[in-house]
Protein backbone atom coordinates (compact mmCIF):
# COMPACT_ATOMS: atom_id res chain seq x y z
CA UNK A 1 0.00 0.00 0.00
CA UNK A 2 2.70 2.49 0.95
CA UNK A 3 4.64 1.79 -2.25
CA UNK A 4 1.56 2.56 -4.34
CA UNK A 5 0.87 6.01 -2.86
CA UNK A 6 4.04 7.75 -4.17
CA UNK A 7 3.12 6.53 -7.65
CA UNK A 8 -0.47 7.81 -7.36
CA UNK A 9 0.45 11.35 -6.24
CA UNK A 10 2.00 12.49 -9.56
CA UNK A 11 -0.80 10.76 -11.47
CA UNK A 12 -3.43 12.63 -9.44
CA UNK A 13 -1.62 15.95 -9.90
CA UNK A 14 -1.34 15.46 -13.66
CA UNK A 15 -5.05 14.63 -13.89
CA UNK A 16 -5.87 17.78 -11.91
CA UNK A 17 -3.71 19.83 -14.27
CA UNK A 18 -5.38 18.34 -17.36
CA UNK A 19 -8.88 19.02 -16.00
CA UNK A 20 -7.82 22.57 -15.09
CA UNK A 21 -6.51 23.21 -18.61
CA UNK A 22 -9.64 21.81 -20.27
CA UNK A 23 -11.91 23.83 -17.97
CA UNK A 24 -9.96 27.05 -18.56
CA UNK A 25 -9.91 26.57 -22.33
CA UNK A 26 -13.64 25.90 -22.34
CA UNK A 27 -14.28 29.08 -20.30
CA UNK A 28 -12.03 31.19 -22.56
CA UNK A 29 -13.79 30.00 -25.69
CA UNK A 30 -17.13 30.91 -24.15
CA UNK A 31 -18.67 27.59 -25.00
CA UNK A 32 -21.04 25.68 -22.77
CA UNK A 33 -20.79 27.24 -19.28
CA UNK A 34 -22.31 24.14 -17.68
CA UNK A 35 -19.42 22.05 -18.99
CA UNK A 36 -16.91 24.53 -17.57
CA UNK A 37 -18.68 24.40 -14.22
CA UNK A 38 -18.67 20.61 -14.26
CA UNK A 39 -14.97 20.48 -15.12
CA UNK A 40 -14.11 22.90 -12.32
CA UNK A 41 -16.15 20.85 -9.84
CA UNK A 42 -14.24 17.74 -10.91
CA UNK A 43 -11.02 19.69 -10.46
CA UNK A 44 -11.92 20.56 -6.88
CA UNK A 45 -12.81 16.94 -6.11
CA UNK A 46 -9.60 15.64 -7.66
CA UNK A 47 -7.56 18.22 -5.77
CA UNK A 48 -9.11 16.87 -2.59
CA UNK A 49 -8.08 13.34 -3.60
CA UNK A 50 -4.55 14.53 -4.38
CA UNK A 51 -4.28 16.26 -0.99
CA UNK A 52 -5.50 13.10 0.74
CA UNK A 53 -2.84 11.07 -1.05
CA UNK A 54 -0.14 13.56 -0.08
CA UNK A 55 -1.24 13.61 3.55
CA UNK A 56 -1.40 9.81 3.62
CA UNK A 57 2.12 9.54 2.27
CA UNK A 58 3.34 12.03 4.86
CA UNK A 59 1.65 10.02 7.59
CA UNK A 60 3.41 6.83 6.53
CA UNK A 61 6.80 8.59 6.33
CA UNK A 62 6.88 9.05 10.11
Amino acid sequence: MTSLIPFLIPVALIIVLIILIFGTINMMRGKNPNRSQTLMRWRVFLQFVAILLIMTSLYFLQ
